[in-house]
């Protein structure tokens, strides 16, 4: 708790290119969710490195990133909007961690057996470590909520474990973190694969819709999303590539699935994906400009960088410095 606002963590990392999922499912919602919280995203570079990457490619992507949440609407004097690598305190609590985690609960995570399928040639203990990172993400600013898809709820669970673990033995130093349970985003699907989630990492280029995607590039991605032989546009989970089309559709407008099934009734399936497609277009358009105008402003992204990492330390080291007094370490000479 901050004053009388409770305190919300989130981040995204800083490799590959935001989806719509990754802006309807979570960006959107954080823009309102600094009117009710202190709000603390981060651009989560450190985890990016469990996987190579191109030094000059994650250094550009992690300052589009940050460029991106203020484009989105996100006001950097009301949330704390940072890379991770600025804050060295994520890195050390994260050790600290590592020695109240045990190598039974690491085991169980299934996002390391699921990396570790697809980097066979690359399974490091960083990968392996990721969620004990997580945690100290999460504990350093003291969050009392943290917004989380269920892909991500088993390491939350895990970050409480070892809260509570820590409290026990030395008392009541972390808040012990709930998900975030509210108003969330639509989940969006892939455009291809309907039955899994549109994601920035798939191989398939025409599944996702980036943010930065032309008004051609998206028109030609819907008007070749999957869809099925049935003919009828109804909000079911047997048609399960329509039922997609019409949560974006819905997403965008503010339209009720009814409503929309109302709008099309006696309509093919090529005039709805049409209209999603020029529906997401002109809403990803303003966004698009915002982000291009923020980019030729170096010296303001600049200042937000600098200001805002400067804010994140100074809560990440209050309770950094209360977790190594507590464990011994010698208390640092003023």
């Amino acid at each position: 708790m901050i004053g009388d606002q409770k305190v919300l963590f989130s981040g995204m990392q800083a490799t590959g290119n935001l989806t719509l999922g990754n802006y309807l499912g979570a960006l959107k919602n954080w823009v309102s969710l600094t009117d009710e919280y202190q709000c603390f995203y981060c651009v989560v570079d450190e985890h990016s490195i469990t996987v190579r990457q191109d030094p000059a490619v994650l250094r550009k992507r992690a300052r589009a990133l940050l460029t991106l949440y203020i484009a989105a609407g996100i006001d950097p004097e009301k949330a704390c909007l940072y890379y991770q690598s600025h804050v060295s305190a994520h890195a050390e609590l994260a050790w600290i961690l590592n020695c109240f985690t045990y190598m039974g609960e690491m085991n169980r995570m299934t996002q390391f057996k699921d990396k570790s399928a697809k980097h066979a040639d690359n399974i490091n203990v960083g990968l392996f470590a990721y969620p004990v990172l997580m945690a100290a993400d999460i504990l350093l600013y003291q969050a009392d909520i943290v917004p989380v898809g269920n892909d991500q709820l088993q390491h939350l669970e895990i970050t409480r474990d070892i809260a509570e673990r820590f409290n026990n033995i030395y008392g009541d130093v972390f808040t012990i973190p709930e998900p975030y349970i509210g108003k969330t985003g639509a989940r969006i699907m892939s455009l291809q694969d309907p039955g899994k989630k549109m994601s920035k990492s798939d191989e398939n280029p025409n599944a996702s819709i980036y943010l930065m995607d032309d008004r051609d590039t998206i028109m030609r991605k819907f008007k070749r999303a999957v869809t099925d032989s049935e003919a009828q546009i109804v909000y079911r989970e047997e048609q399960p590539g329509i039922r997609n089309l019409i949560d974006i559709y819905c997403s965008c407008t503010g339209k009720t699935p009814d409503e929309v099934v109302r709008e099309f009734d006696g309509k093919g399936y090529g005039e709805l994906k049409t209209a999603v497609g020029e529906t997401v277009a002109d809403t990803l358009t303003p966004l698009q400009e915002r982000v291009a105008a923020l980019s030729k402003d170096k010296a303001y992204i600049d200042g937000i960088i600098k200001n805002n990492a400067e804010k994140a330390q100074y809560f990440a080291n209050k309770t950094l410095r209360k977790v190594q007094h507590k464990i011994g370490f010698p208390d640092r000479i003023r």
